[in-house]
């Protein structure tokens, strides 16, 4: 069996091994100088990388939502991305953006996710709650764990993704998107919100 033959047996069978293209095989192969194990890494490590650049993809098309609470008081506008324009044109996308915005409307969070919030503010409030419990006569490792734990329901209330969905009061919002992005098999994600409510800023 000469060179060339000798390297199409290799690609067939890491092709049955791997179950990659007879292309993508036979460079990892070239890649790994006809180390089968060798050329096994390398596509793993490269569907790894293909894997993580879907994951971080940035959602780019979407649809912005209104909703106005009955009696004109409250009104809500969403904005929610997802990967492409089919999925931001289908029905069921829509209800659920919409669903959104009657939970800022409902549940009035003031950001999207723990992450946006200002680190002073993380820091103010758990600074409150621990000199709370220290009032208390709380030792300051008591009082630190007490602190925490408000701090927990501090995210819960004020963050959108973390809130109870109202829908259903068990889940989170945040469980709910991820079943949408389990659904049509792409990211979605809420870029942000605006909430107005009469005689209040």
């Amino acid at each position: 069996m000469d060179q060339k033959d000798n390297l199409m047996e290799k690609v067939k069978e890491l092709k049955e091994m791997t179950g990659a293209g007879f292309s993508e095989c036979r460079k990892a192969l070239v890649e790994a100088n006809g180390d089968l194990e060798k050329a096994v890494e390398i596509l793993r490590k490269k569907g790894i990388a293909r894997a993580e650049k879907r994951l971080s993809r940035e959602a780019k098309e979407g649809i912005v939502d209104a909703y106005i609470h009955i009696g004109g008081r409250i009104g809500v506008l969403v904005e929610v991305n997802c990967e492409t324009d089919f999925v931001a044109r289908n029905e069921e996308f829509k209800r659920f953006v919409h669903e959104i915005a009657m939970q800022i409307a409902a549940m009035a969070p003031r950001w999207v996710k723990r992450e946006d919030v200002p680190e002073e503010i993380v820091q103010k409030e758990f600074q409150i709650y621990f000199e709370q419990s220290k009032a208390e006569g709380k030792p300051d490792h008591v009082a630190e764990k007490i602190a925490k734990g408000k701090l927990e329901k501090f995210f819960e209330e004020n963050c959108l993704y973390e809130q109870i969905w109202v829908r259903d009061g068990k889940s989170k919002v945040e469980d709910q998107i991820k079943l949408m992005i389990s659904k049509f098999g792409e990211n979605i994600v809420v870029r942000r919100f605006a909430r107005f409510e009469v005689g209040k800023e």
